[in-house]
């Protein structure tokens, strides 16, 4: 589609796959010569990544100009997928604090991550390491 795809043009122009590794989702990369859309290329790596597992519950997305340089797309293309998985209850976005993978599961489990994600930040905010913080845990679950 028009505006969608960017691989291939630009400075690496002729490149056959382009990577989003600084990204930490080092195995995203478009296909230039593939039928499918940008768009529906970079559904599926998203879809793909979250049903395996590879970005869990609460796992941060790269934000969307940052991706989109990197795969060589448009802004708006990365930001039309967002929208579209976010629609679907697989992405969830907080407008500035970024867009992350949606807690799943039954009632219960849903908000147990979104508890444990809300916890997870704020340990990372007070500048506590993953033991103090599990330790802080288990404390907190003998206690009660």
């Amino acid at each position: 589609m028009a505006g969608e795809s960017g691989a291939g043009g630009g400075a690496g122009g002729g490149a056959e796959a382009i990577s989003a590794s600084t990204t930490g989702v080092s195995s995203w990369a478009m296909d230039a010569r593939s039928a499918a859309t940008a768009s529906d290329q970079l559904r599926v790596l998203v879809l793909t990544d979250v049903r395996s597992g590879t970005l869990a519950p609460g796992a941060a997305l790269p934000p969307v100009r940052r991706l989109a340089e990197q795969l060589g797309l448009a802004p708006n293309t990365v930001a039309k997928v967002y929208r579209e998985l976010e629609r679907d209850g697989v992405l969830v976005t907080r407008g500035r604090g970024g867009t992350s993978v949606a807690p799943t599961g039954d009632g219960p489990q849903r908000q147990a991550q979104v508890a444990a994600l809300e916890y997870a930040r704020r340990v990372r905010e007070l500048g506590l390491g993953d033991d103090a913080a599990l330790a802080t845990i288990a404390e907190a679950l003998r206690a009660v």
